[in-house]
Formats: structure tokens, sequence, C-alpha cells
């Protein structure tokens, strides 16, 4: 696991829409273009029926922006048009996180979830950043090379099983460099925001309407630092702080899962059966403290028939997925029955495998591949192993059950064949209409915090936030958030700042 991914079951929730101003059509208005990126930004995509509904096509997007001429991508990019062709406003892109979440099968699978007044006005528009999913993806290992780093211990005890996870960081970014070194360099987030208003020209929309998701509002910050005046509105859920080194982001992160194990576990000895017991809520993390010690020592039973080892990773990650959505919590009590009670691990795999994009026949989405070409160009992280340590030491102290998990995962970074010019810095969109940031209280992905700090550090940011658990607000589907950030939506008009739901 890498910091800031988004979870994958944000494409089974709802969200609902109001009407609002009229907007351009890709027949109606001329749009801006870049100097020298003419050919990108007047281009018409070839849109074709992709069943459902659903129509599809390829836009071209430069590798290098600074060389135009140096060679293209295509990004896979999907619609449902509005239903209500007379009233349509344009065009609303979305981005569910990662990095390396697909847009793609995002808006396949939620596009219909959305609102009624959202689905007759908006296009409803999702697209596989560069890198990722059907977009020129980065590919660094095969199935099984990916099982074995998924599986190696990041919660080292003694030098032998440090150097097993710097073997297995070192073969992965060497893999990515011998798979796919053409795209490394580029497929960052300052690119793809670039990426960005190509297709809102492409779309033929004068300005962007956007919904981003964990990552996606790192993505959509960036967007608003270089096109301030391109945007018409621009929803951060989960927001990511750019500000933050990669330490700083990986203390945080565990840190905010620590304190989703710690609601979990809350609400859990309430319950009658917990695996975690009825006591306190203490008593309870020592039960997952003592399972994780188990699964170190001994792997757990794997019932899936597939022969692989579910160890004290897997477990971490097994736990992990669910935490992202309190709808889970259920699934997340039965699988730790399951294993605390039973020494059965495999609905905890099954859930390390949603987490990951493991599919069922043992190959994976480049959800993990494109996470790390991402996010190690997007920040420079530390190059030797006693700095991780050091780092791993210190998250352990304030989130004791994935502080060192966190941390070990982002080591592919520390071999990273690319070396980032790029620094965290806050981001001001200076020029912007207002933009709302949206944050949950008890986000165990991106704290909230961060929510705090993008949203004073914008211009024109204007925090929104919801009291409770799980990560993002908006698709939780709770009435306060989704009223506030669809009248935005749809007028432009946001939410009073420091507006808190309940």
């Amino acid at each position: 696991m890498v910091a800031v991914i988004a979870a994958a079951s944000l494409a089974a929730t709802a969200c609902a829409g109001m009407r609002g101003t009229a907007g351009s059509t890709p027949s109606s208005s001329p749009v801006d273009t870049v100097a020298g990126l003419e050919s990108f930004y007047r281009q018409h995509p070839s849109w074709s029926d992709c069943k459902g509904g659903f129509q599809c096509a390829d836009v071209r997007v430069p590798l290098n922006y600074a060389k135009p001429d140096g060679g293209e991508l295509k990004l896979k990019v999907i619609r449902l048009p509005a239903q209500k062709r007379a009233d349509r406003i344009g065009s609303l892109v979305t981005n569910p996180g990662g990095p390396g979440g697909s847009g793609v099968d995002f808006v396949r699978s939620a596009a219909r979830a959305f609102g009624t007044a959202i689905l007759d006005r908006f296009d409803i528009v999702g697209f596989d950043p560069r890198g990722v999913g059907q977009s020129d993806p980065v590919r660094c290992e095969s199935p099984k090379q990916l099982d074995r780093y998924f599986a190696t211990d990041t919660s080292p005890d003694n030098q032998a099983e440090i150097n097993q996870i710097a073997a297995v960081s070192k073969e992965f970014a060497d893999g990515c460099q011998a798979m796919s070194g053409r795209l490394l360099p580029y497929v960052g987030t300052v690119n793809a925001a670039r990426d960005i208003d190509v297709l809102r020209a492409a779309l033929g929309d004068r300005k962007l309407t956007y919904y981003g998701a964990s990552y996606g509002t790192y993505l959509g910050a960036f967007y608003a630092e270089q096109f301030a005046k391109n945007i018409r509105a621009l929803v951060l859920d989960g927001a990511v702080d750019p500000k933050l080194t990669a330490e700083q982001v990986n203390i945080e992160q565990a840190k905010g899962f620590e304190r989703a194990l710690r609601s979990f576990a809350a609400d859990c000895v309430q319950r009658p059966n917990c695996p975690l017991g009825n006591g306190s809520v203490d008593q309870a993390l020592d039960q997952v403290s003592a399972l994780l010690a188990r699964a170190d020592r001994t792997p757990l039973k794997n019932s899936s028939g597939d022969g692989r080892t579910i160890n004290e990773a897997i477990v971490s990650l097994g736990i992990a997925q669910p935490l992202y959505v309190k709808q889970l919590w259920p699934s997340l009590r039965l699988s730790l029955t399951q294993a605390i009670k039973d020494g059965d691990g495999t609905s905890l795999l099954a859930s390390a495998d949603q987490q990951v994009e493991r599919r069922p026949d043992g190959t994976y989405s480049n959800l993990m591949e494109a996470n790390n070409a991402v996010n190690c160009i997007d920040r420079p992280y530390a190059h030797d192993i006693a700095a991780f340590q050091k780092q791993a030491d210190e998250a352990k102290k304030v989130a004791p059950h994935f502080g060192p998990f966190i941390v070990w995962s982002t080591l592919i970074c520390g071999y990273w064949p690319i070396k980032t010019t790029q620094k965290p810095r806050p981001l001001a969109a200076a020029g912007a209409p207002p933009i709302v940031v949206v944050g949950t209280t008890r986000d165990p992905a991106t704290p909230y915090e961060w929510a705090k700090g993008l949203a004073s550090e914008l211009k024109s940011g204007v925090l929104l936030s919801l009291d409770g658990d799980g990560h993002t607000a908006y698709l939780q589907g709770n009435p306060c958030i989704t009223g506030a950030v669809e009248t935005y939506l749809v007028s432009g008009k946001p939410p009073a700042a420091g507006t808190l739901c309940r």
C-alpha cells in the first residue's frame, strides 16, 4: 500500500443535483487554446457507442508539453451524455483518485448513481490519466512479482527483513524503468493537470466543472494553479495538502488510519459477538496487535486454494481496505472473526486483493504501478534505508498498527530512476472562482487536517466539513453535504465557509 489511495468502493456511492446556470456545448461556443498546442486543443474526439448508454473516445495529448511535437499519448475518455440536452450545463469531469484509479471504470460503475438533476444537465465524464488504465499504462512487474511484493513484510523486525523489502522495492523500480522508461518522466500530476485542460477544450467547455476525490483533489488543485481562469466549479473531496513533504504525508496518513481503526474498534465493542471483545477500545486494539503478531509468526490459513501466504503484510492490507467506507465495517468484523477465532485469513486476503486491484484470475490492474510512478515523481523521497528506518520508528509511535506499514511501502521511491525536481508547496490558484474543499473528520486516507490546509492555502478555498467516518464525504450521501456540493456544482454558489455537517 502506498500513500493516498482512493477506495474502489467510491464507485458504489450516489450523488444528486439541481438545476443551474447554462453552459457551453461542443457545437455552440469556441474554446481558448494555448500557443503551440492548437492541434491538441482544437481536436474533435470521435465518440462511439461503448455499451450501456456510454460513449467512448480517445483524446490526444503531448507526451512532453515542453516539446509537443515529440510524441503523443492517447487518453481514454468515457461519458454518459446529459439526459436533457436542452437543459445541459456542460461536462462534469471526474477523477476518483489513486493516483492510478481508472476514471473510465469509475464512471461506468457509478455514473447512474448520480442524482437525476445532475444526470439531466451534465455529461458525466471520466478519463484514465496518462499512465493509467487504458491511457498508455505504466507497467513494472509480472503478476507473480506483484504477489511477492505485496506479501513482503512491511513491518520489518530485523535486518534480514529490511534487506528483503529493499530488494523487492528496488526490483519494482527497476522493472518500471525497463518496461515503461519512456513514460516515467512525464506521468506526474503537473502534466496530468495540463491534460485536463486539453480535455476541457476537446469536450467543448469554455470552463471546467470538476469533481475530484482523494488524489483527484491534488490533481484538481494543480489544475487550479495552472488554469485558474478556466474554472467554472471545482469540488475537491478528501483533500490532499500539496505543501506536505513525503515524510509528512506518510506520518499523517498513518495517523489517519490509526484514528479510523480506533473508531471502528469503538463501534465494534458495543456490538454482540465483536471479534475484538466487549471491553475497552484499547483492549480491542490489543486484539488487532495480537492478530498482526500472530500472522507475522505463522501465516493464517488460505482457503481460496491459490496457495498464497497470508502474513502480516496481507492482514494489514485486508484491515485497511474496509476502513475506507463505514458501510464495510460489518465485513471487517466478519473477516476479523474468521481470522482471530478460526485462524482463517481468506476474507482478509480478498479485501487486500480489492485494495490493490488484483483480479480473480491473478492479474492486476496497473493501479499500484501507476500509483508509484506518480507519487515518486510528484515529491522527493529519501534515498537511504536509514532515513526510512528512522521515519518508520517515528510513525510507529503515533500509529502502531499502520505506521511502519505505510512508511516502508514508499521505499520504492527511494530507488526511483527519475529524480524529481518538484518540491512540495502550497497552491494558491490566484484568480480562481470559489473552490469547495470537502473534508471528513475521521477520514483514514486523507486526514481532515489536509482539507483544512488546502482550503486555507487556496485564495478562494471554501471548507465544507463532515463530522463522520470514511474516505471522502460527498459520495456518502449525507444530505447536508450533498445539498451544499450540488448547489455549488450547478449554480456556482458555494456553501458558507466553515460549514460543518453532522
